[in-house]
């Protein structure tokens, strides 16, 4: 993995690369798990109750986790409640909203703010209600049906949101990183140089062990670009989930769809002709077509319903681990405010701790589950049907 001229060189190269590796981990343990109970410990405090009262601990609290988990149009670092009057004060800083709704409106989203929080916008009013963008009048009314749903009308919003935000960053940051990775490798002669000794083996193992071994050697240099972006974009997002930002931009579902949508293409696009005469006609020539049409009348939409079962599931799978991960979290430092013991409060603390650390792992464990199955589908939608039967005949063999 490493490039070592001699044994002693390889020794040498071994434990470097075991010091890095230690170091890095146990700084990451500390810095994001520690961080994570920071967040959502100095975040719980807003939600003490306010001076009327007609609110309960518990239903503020999920009401607070509710809030959590939405995206937002500013973007929030941290807060404090004024103990004598309850007021809650928000710092951070606003994010550009853009609606479409009969042209073009753009504002910052600090206006939501000002005139009881309603926007004058080309003629028109709009209203932020629960991080959802309406139209409204002057006074700033929502209308309900009967199941207590919002009829105003919505325009298209295309806002930089929170986690639009947080994309945008997490994607310059790959980019510099390997980038930087990619100077260090031409000017050393391609050996790894500082934090390249902790991802070249990621790189290596998402190579070899995913897109190699699912996909096969002739076809998997066109999918590794995609695979290798995937897992170190959802990665890193999973992992700034979890420090004092708090954006929980992988527990968004649209974020979830949209790089389902985007694998579910990816396979459809580049499924040879024995990928689509599987789906369609599933049995083969073993038989003929008289005999498989009871057949086919069943197995082939079974088939064709597949096709979107798969991204599906790659999308319900991420958004739902990371979304109950932080209910959990934030549930448990909940129970802090709840307790107010000194039995229930260091218990309720030590088990965020530890669910901290357990979500590192998830975050990993997420990025690699869906860059796996990813690179599984991409293999399925490569095969030929001799490397179909290649494959079947070493099943037989072992």
């Amino acid at each position: 993995m490493y490039f070592c001229t001699d044994f002693t060189d390889t020794i040498i190269c071994s434990k470097m690369q075991r010091k890095t590796l230690v170091r890095l981990l146990s700084v990451l343990l500390f810095i994001v798990s520690f961080s994570a109970v920071a967040q959502h410990g100095m975040d719980v405090k807003e939600i003490a109750p306010g001076p009327e009262g007609n609110k309960t601990k518990k239903e503020e609290i999920k009401e607070f986790i509710n809030h959590h988990l939405l995206d937002s149009h500013d973007f929030n670092l941290f807060g404090s409640t004024d103990e004598l009057t309850g007021e809650t004060k928000h710092y951070g800083f606003p994010l550009p909203v853009i609606l479409w709704d009969g042209g073009l409106h753009t504002f910052m989203s600090s206006e939501f703010h000002h005139n009881n929080g309603v926007v004058v916008s080309n003629g028109n009013q709009y209203t932020l209600y629960h991080e959802k963008i309406y139209r409204t009048d002057a006074e700033g009314t929502i209308n309900y049906d009967e199941k207590h749903h919002p009829t105003n009308v919505r325009p298209l919003d295309f806002s930089i949101t929170k986690s639009v935000v947080m994309m945008l960053l997490t994607s310059l940051l790959l980019l510099w990183l390997f980038h930087s990775l990619s100077k260090s490798y031409a000017k050393n002669g391609r050996l790894p140089r500082g934090i390249g000794r902790f991802f070249e083996p990621i790189v290596l193992y998402i190579r070899d062990d995913i897109a190699i071994a699912n996909i096969g050697e002739k076809k998997y240099k066109k999918y590794l670009p995609f695979l290798l972006t995937t897992f170190f974009f959802i990665w890193f997002l999973n992992m700034f989930g979890l420090t004092p930002l708090g954006v929980n931009v992988t527990g968004n579902i649209a974020v979830t769809t949209a790089l389902a949508v985007i694998v579910f293409l990816i396979t459809t696009f580049t499924g040879t002709k024995d990928y689509w005469k599987h789906i369609f006609d599933p049995l083969g020539d073993g038989m003929p077509w008289v005999g498989k049409i009871l057949i086919y009348i069943i197995l082939v939409p079974i088939e064709i319903l597949g096709l979107f079962i798969k991204p599906f599931a790659l999308l319900i799978r991420l958004y739902a681990n990371m979304t109950a991960g932080h209910v959990v979290l934030m549930s448990l430092i909940g129970l802090i405010f709840i307790f107010k013991s000194w039995i229930g409060g260091p218990l309720s603390f030590g088990l965020s701790f530890a669910i901290s650390l357990i979500e590192l792992l998830v975050a990993l464990l997420q990025a690699y589950i869906f860059t796996m199955l990813a690179a599984l589908y991409f293999g399925f939608a490569s095969e030929t049907h001799a490397e179909h039967e290649a494959h079947e005949g070493e099943v037989q063999h072992l």
